[in-house]
């Protein structure tokens, strides 16, 4: 199938880059559209086809990803014009249901497919949730989920649910990200210099995730096993629960999805 991008920014780029590394997609398959021309130049570079604008992506394209700001999406629907009719299209744009979607559409509706990405995909490690409410062919949304899955992991949930994913791993990488900074800045107060404390505090996170996943162990069976009678980590333990460690990074998902929902 050949593959449209509206908007090739960070989330449109990764997965598209790795989509590419991974060999699920092929650079003359993929047409890519973006205001900025920077973003153009890149996709040039990476050897694909620069179209003149949003119309001329979805009218060169089976399925097209829309991967905008939510500011922007219905202007940039508007440029596709009635080239959006007949054709697959997913939209990764952050808290636009798709009842929003197809209003914003003028002519047909596309066939449409909501979801929810997450940096990591940069590396091959993104979350993706996708709706379990599309009305996507099969070989459509097989298409998408061998896309999403050759760069991460898939989940198909409600669309209610795509708020909590965007609340939980959506703003993951960032909760996550600041975890890892405390820790080097722990290492770091101890003596340890910057870059060997922070490397060994990203590895942490990376091996405990690895262990859950690959385990299917749970979480409170890795602190258990680390945790030794009146030992060092059973210290750390405490001092993260007075300081309300749990109920903050709760609060920090509940407060994210109620935003998404907002929007």
């Amino acid at each position: 199938m050949k593959f449209g991008v509206i908007g090739f920014g960070n989330m449109g780029g990764a997965i598209v880059r790795g989509a590419l590394k991974k060999g699920t997609l092929k650079k003359e398959d993929v047409n890519v559209y973006d205001i900025l021309d920077i973003r153009n130049q890149e996709a040039a570079e990476l050897g694909l086809h620069v179209c003149a604008d949003d119309e001329a992506v979805c009218a060169e394209s089976d399925i097209i990803l829309l991967a905008v700001k939510p500011q922007q999406m219905e202007e940039a629907l508007g440029m596709c014009k009635k080239a959006l009719a007949g054709k697959a299209m997913m939209s990764i744009v952050a808290g636009v249901s798709i009842e929003r979607l197809k209003n914003a559409i003028s002519g047909k509706s596309p066939r449409i497919l909501r979801l929810l990405p997450n940096t990591p995909a940069l590396v091959f490690e993104g979350a993706f949730g996708l709706c379990k409410e599309t009305d996507f062919t099969d070989d459509e949304k097989k298409f998408a989920a061998d896309l999403y899955e050759s760069i991460g992991i898939v989940e198909w949930v409600k669309e209610y649910d795509i708020d909590a994913i965007c609340g939980l791993s959506g703003g993951g990488p960032a909760y996550a990200a600041m975890f890892i900074e405390a820790l080097a800045d722990g290492g770091v107060k101890q003596g340890l210099t910057r870059a060997v404390a922070t490397k060994m505090a990203a590895q942490t996170v990376l091996g405990t995730a690895k262990m859950i996943l690959e385990t299917g162990m749970h979480p409170g069976q890795i602190k258990d096993m680390v945790s030794s009678p009146a030992g060092t980590t059973i210290e750390g333990v405490e001092t993260l629960e007075e300081g309300g460690f749990r109920h903050s990074v709760m609060k920090a998902v509940v407060d994210a999805t109620d935003r998404s929902r907002e929007l």
